[in-house]
């Protein structure tokens, strides 16, 4: 007698509730993949523990010696030097100051009212 039953032609299905699909972070300096071993977290911001250097002098930073301003990390000493340089924190670092922003908008006020 031959004795067959459909089961040999199914697929075995297996279970779904293991699966290991996990979302990638990605460090915000090289954009290479972060593991949770090499993970760092500053400012919201993910980084490898190798990564996570001065912008200005590329030493290496710890969450108790950086000191951020729109994104970009510094050592503190860095920080204050370029805070010193200038006054400021956008002329010593490097960008517009905001009164300039503010002067080339006046005298399109003063135009629109006279």
């Amino acid at each position: 007698m031959d004795n067959k039953t459909g089961s040999e032609d199914k697929p075995v299905q297996r279970s779904k509730s293991f699966s290991l699909k996990t979302q990638k972070e990605v460090c915000a300096s090289c954009e290479k993949t972060v593991y949770p071993m090499e993970r760092l977290v500053a400012d919201k911001f993910i980084f490898h523990t190798s990564c996570f250097c001065c912008k200005h002098c590329n030493t290496k930073l710890s969450l108790g010696s950086y000191a951020a301003l729109e994104g970009e990390f510094y050592c503190k000493p860095h920080f204050q030097q370029l805070f010193k340089s200038k006054g400021n924190y956008d002329e010593g670092f490097g960008r517009r100051q905001h009164k300039e922003l503010w002067a080339s908008k006046e005298p399109e006020k003063l135009t629109k009212t006279a």
